[in-house]
């Protein structure tokens, strides 16, 4: 543990670890979460792992069940039509500003990403090639500088991560990522929302290429 973790509530590190579960895979849609054997796993007491499922709630990874439990969100195809139309207004408009607005640092920041999304899609680390590509899409946000924006954006990136570890071809999506940099450094921003747009289109398709090869029982192992 590090001495930021130890700064940290218990209940922020609970919720923290408890995503990136859920958003890795390892807590499965539909998987119980019970405060008891949370706390227990956690040594902590159950009011820190309450709090975190109410942050997760509020995320919309979680779903309370009343005097039992909680339980990992399974997100439904409405769900998941909802996000992409949210993502088809709010995306090109990011990237259009971060095209326009970006400065150095952030540039690096988000060359950076890209490198480690890039890294894990040609290695086989597809925990680590999602990460760097939610990470990506956050740090264009970051670097549109609009704080409307970024507050819109944060209501739905849980929902977005998640949306985004549903992917097989990783490096079909750093392949757009690339597009989509490269767009950003030259402060095209016409370029860039297009690309941006269908960036949107492109990972509904893989997702649902997805979704469906796992109902199939056929998506493949990483």
């Amino acid at each position: 543990m590090t001495s930021t973790d130890e700064r940290q509530p218990e209940s922020t590190r609970i919720a923290s670890w408890l995503r990136d579960a859920i958003l890795d895979g390892v807590r499965a849609p539909g998987g119980r979460l019970i405060e008891r054997d949370l706390a227990a796993e956690f040594g902590v007491s159950r009011v820190p792992v309450r709090d975190a499922l109410k942050v997760l709630v509020a995320e919309g990874l979680v779903e309370l069940r009343p005097h039992t439990w909680a339980v990992v969100r399974e997100f439904t195809d409405a769900d998941l039509a909802d996000l992409d139309e949210v993502r088809a207004v709010l995306e090109p408009l990011a990237f259009r500003l971060a095209a326009e607005r970006h400065r150095r640092d952030g540039l690096a920041r988000l060359q950076r990403s890209l490198e480690l999304e890039e890294t894990g899609a040609r290695s086989g680390d597809g925990i680590g090639s999602r990460r760097a590509a939610a990470d990506f899409h956050e740090i264009v946000t970051d670097l549109a500088e609009n704080r409307l924006l970024s507050d819109m954006m944060k209501g739905i990136r849980s929902r977005l991560r998640w949306a985004l570890s549903q992917h097989d071809d990783l490096q079909h999506i750093s392949g757009e990522h690339v597009e989509l940099f490269e767009a950003i450094k030259a402060r095209d921003a016409e370029r860039a929302a297009e690309l941006a747009a269908a960036h949107v289109e492109s990972s509904r398709r893989e997702r649902i290429a997805h979704v469906e090869a796992v109902r199939a029982g056929t998506a493949g192992v990483e």
